[in-house]
């Protein structure tokens, strides 16, 4: 049943209660789901930041409302579900007003043509009101809000400590992170930011990017720490060829350009690439972009090095992503191994004796990370390791595995704000 509720009545809650819908049950991203076009910028933010909220609690949400419902709704009270849910988020993590939430829940119910579970509704989220913080102390959240299959992998890979780390990680929104072209230091004050041991600028989320000084200028963009430690990996390509595959929306590749590097920036989308184009337009850099399979493309002589960052299931990322806690499956990872080894075997053909590669994800599963570089030297690759140095990423020698390559969780830097969960090998071809 498709549902479009009053925007000029219900502003960002219908534009959040829609995308919930689809998110869950039409299984799209919440990025596509999310249809802001009518709506005043401030809405927008409450919209994206209750659709995103209600995604990142939404085990502890159902769990509660599970408690206070005698029975599960019917499948034909979808929407009321997801209103009730909305209206959880409001009272329990956003702080809004008690009559507020639940008003304008009761109201979006009735609109919904469901005007026989607005008592329901109302009931609901008034004792929520009443009682709600009180049950909340008594919940598990990190379990709650993590997927079985995901809990148990991360707690056979890392162990239960670090398993909860991360669950409790990707209850908080992630901060907003800045590359810098030029001296990191210089942009620190303006941007009111700190400079992380990284290299990487931190300020907290909020706020039009477009609008910091800089912007306009081209002088940074937008990555997230852990996603700026591959490129750096490759050390100082000035004058190399170096080839980034699967390269939108360019912030690789716009490090690598930025550093002096003749860049190929490969990626199979038109729709990406016009953005990464873009973005490198704003930032004054320039790199050969072609639309193209990166598993069946050549490059025309041998490359001093190539930056693999594979398609992968984004579990580093779920403090930007809520929504793929819901959307990612077991039988995703599997499939994603498959493309990785195909473009990990790819990647190696292109180098030049010497050459470099550097394969990484933004995934926590170690099946898209050290297990893909152990098939690859297992299967005969002329590849060798090269180990990665904790000096390298800013002396944090707990990103570094025992193995020497890099695996950022999203508990490290926990003092500053934590980090994505990030995987990345480098390799030396024969």
């Amino acid at each position: 049943m498709k549902l479009s509720l009053s925007r000029a009545q219900f502003g960002a809650r219908a534009a959040a209660v829609e995308a919930l819908a689809a998110v869950l049950r039409q299984r799209q991203p919440l990025d596509d789901a999310l249809d802001l076009g009518d709506l005043a910028e401030r809405d927008r933010a409450f919209a994206r930041l209750l659709a995103a909220t209600t995604l990142r609690r939404l085990g502890q949400i159902d769990a509660l409302l599970a408690h206070c419902l005698k029975e599960p709704l019917p499948p034909r009270a979808a929407w009321a579900e997801d209103i009730l849910r909305l209206g959880a988020c409001q009272l329990l993590f956003l702080g809004v007003a008690g009559h507020a939430a639940v008003d304008t829940a009761v109201e979006m119910t009735r609109a919904a043509g469901l005007t026989g579970h607005a008592k329901l509704v109302n009931a609901v989220l008034r004792r929520l009101g009443r009682d709600g913080q009180t049950l909340l102390a008594g919940q598990d959240a990190e379990r709650l809000n993590t997927p079985d299959w995901l809990w148990n992998g991360w707690n056979a890979a890392y162990g239960e400590e670090a398993c909860r780390a991360i669950a409790h990680a990707h209850l908080s929104e992630a901060p907003l992170d800045f590359t810098v072209k030029g001296e990191a230091e210089a942009w620190r004050d303006r941007l009111e930011a700190v400079l992380l041991p990284t290299g990487s600028l931190r300020r907290a989320p909020g706020g039009a990017i477009t609008a910091l000084p800089g912007y306009d200028d081209g002088a940074w963009w937008v990555q997230d720490a852990a996603a700026a430690l591959p490129a750096r990996l490759l050390g100082d390509v000035r004058g190399k060829r170096v080839a980034d595959l699967c390269a939108a929306p360019g912030g690789k590749t716009a490090q690598l350009a930025a550093a002096g590097a003749e860049v190929f920036a490969l990626d199979r989308s038109e729709r990406r690439l016009r953005r990464l184009s873009a973005n490198l337009t704003r930032l004054g850099l320039s790199a050969r972009i072609e639309t193209a399979d990166a598993a069946a493309w050549t490059p025309p002589a041998p490359l001093d090095a190539v930056l693999l960052d594979a398609p992968c299931s984004a579990t580093g990322t779920l403090r930007r992503h809520p929504d793929a806690l819901w959307l990612k499956r077991p039988e995703d990872v599997v499939k994603l191994t498959r493309t990785q080894d195909r473009l990990l075997a790819a990647a190696a053909a292109m180098l030049a004796p010497g050459g470099l590669l550097v394969y990484c994800t933004c995934s926590l599963q170690p099946e898209e990370g050290a297990a893909r570089i152990e098939a690859l030297l297992q299967g005969g690759a002329p590849l060798r390791r090269r180990p990665i140095a904790a000096a390298e990423v800013g002396g944090l020698a707990e990103l570094i595995t025992p193995a020497g390559d890099l695996r950022c969780l999203p508990y490290h830097l926990g003092e500053n704000g934590g980090m994505d969960g990030f995987y990345a090998a480098r390799l030396q071809r024969l």
